[in-house]
């Protein structure tokens, strides 16, 4: 009996030797795959988690089920460091993107915050009209609908897009033409401004002119002349229509714009004053022309062309550039609505540039005025934080003026309304954004 009892036992050892055996040998021949295939995988998930920022969590989640399969097959042991040390360090950039994201919406932690390249802005003497008459970001339009403000000869809709934030018209290519609906007559002095995401063909072009018709024409020019702004790349031209004979224009002069990438958000802004012209692409001046506008006749009518397929957004279009020193100096007060901020945050914007600094040019010229500072906000949001954000807003102001410009601190208080002091309704988008403004009190 205990001859078959051993022989059992031996039987059983025999079995497990071999299994083991076996298993060592599955695993010696499929090591070397498994580990090359999860290195591959983490590759791909690191990649696919910087361009399509999956969520933090997953990722974790996944890289416990990637180690512990590296583990069980050897995987190479400094490697696995190295991209562990490469995976916290997404996941702290990653964690400073977030709280940056959560700062500009709530309203900065920090305070007084002044975007960096300000300073980017230091020849930008680009001043907003004082009055918003048309206004569209879009935010109203339903995504993949024509936006309501609008006119086309042909197709477009209102888009996301992974390389902006908000919404975009995008404009379909093939020669369309693109109107917001404002006919009333431009007056002698106004301001447009809007984003455009840079096309990776660029040709696209804005026509200025008379159209009693009152409705957008597919015709080269119709009306009985204007002007016309050529974007050919980086050049800009000028061309007039003041002949009289639709079609037939002249080159007034034309103006190599900085470098561009495709791709890239450039903001463009207009400035008419009277006959006067002038043109910025970001921060830079590119044309500056004294008898650009033909005054025969009231423009009322303009209208984006394209031959390429582009997208734009945050098109504003005010009256007049305000004669700062006189209103705040005579009139005691000066109402700006071109110091301009990031969403919910009071981070100001680089083109607040030239606004500053010809608000600064006036105190440094009247040294014993003192100002204080008022933020309003609109209505969107909760009453509170529109309350705390217009406060933090006039300190950022005021912060800038004293940090970029060097007025002394002593000369300026601040305080915020929020949306309890409302100049327009903010049922309409244009309402809101003469309610987004900043006030300068002579005390």
């Amino acid at each position: 009996m205990e001859q078959i009892t051993n022989y059992k036992k031996g039987i059983v050892m025999y079995k497990v030797i071999s299994l083991l055996i076996l298993f060592l040998f599955l695993t010696y021949s499929i090591n070397g795959q498994v580990v090359e295939n999860t290195k591959e995988k983490i590759k791909d998930k690191t990649k696919d988690r910087v361009e399509n920022g999956i969520d933090s969590g997953i990722d974790k989640g996944l890289d416990k089920i990637e180690k512990g399969i590296m583990g069980l097959f050897g995987g190479d042991e400094e490697e696995e460091a190295e991209e562990e040390e490469s995976y916290q360090e997404n996941d702290d950039a990653e964690i400073d993107e977030e709280a940056e994201y959560e700062d500009e919406g709530r309203g900065s932690k920090k305070g007084n915050a002044v975007k960096e390249d300000l300073k980017t802005y230091s020849k930008y003497d680009f001043i907003p009209g004082d009055e918003v008459i048309f206004f569209d970001d879009f935010s109203d339009v339903d995504l993949g609908e024509f936006p309501l403000k609008w006119n086309t000869t042909a197709s477009g809709e209102i888009v996301n897009t992974n390389r902006a934030e908000g919404k975009w018209f995008k404009m379909l290519e093939d020669y369309s033409n693109y109107s917001p609906e404002l006919t009333t007559p431009y007056p002698e002095n106004f301001t447009i401004e809007f984003d455009v995401i840079y096309p990776d063909n660029v040709e696209w072009w804005l026509d200025f002119y008379v159209n009693t018709s009152g409705y957008i024409d597919n015709g080269y020019l119709p009306g009985d002349g204007g002007f016309q702004l050529v974007f050919e790349g980086e050049n800009v031209m000028v061309k007039n229509y003041d002949n009289g004979d639709p079609g037939e224009f002249r080159e007034l002069g034309s103006s190599q714009g900085k470098e561009i990438e495709p791709g890239e958000i450039v903001r463009y802004s207009i400035w008419g004053q009277k006959e006067r012209l002038r043109l910025y692409v970001n921060e830079k001046k590119v044309i500056d022309m004294p008898r650009a506008i033909p005054r025969r006749f009231d423009i009322n009518y303009m209208r984006f062309g394209c031959i390429t397929e582009m997208m734009i957004s945050n098109f504003r279009f005010a009256v007049g550039a305000p004669d700062t020193r006189s209103r705040l100096i005579t009139d005691g007060i000066l109402v700006t609505r071109g110091i301009t901020f990031d969403s919910g945050s009071d981070r100001i914007k680089a083109e607040s540039y030239g606004v500053l600094k010809d608000i600064a040019s006036v105190l440094k010229e009247n040294k014993d005025v003192r100002v204080n500072i008022v933020g309003h906000t609109d209505s969107d949001g909760a009453d509170d934080f529109n309350m705390s954000l217009s406060k933090k807003r006039s300190d950022a102001v005021k912060n800038a003026l004293e940090s970029q410009f060097g007025i002394p601190g002593s000369r300026m208080e601040t305080d915020g309304k929020g949306e309890s002091k409302p100049v327009s309704p903010n049922d309409t988008s244009e309402g809101k954004a003469n309610n987004r403004r900043v006030e300068f009190i002579k005390l």
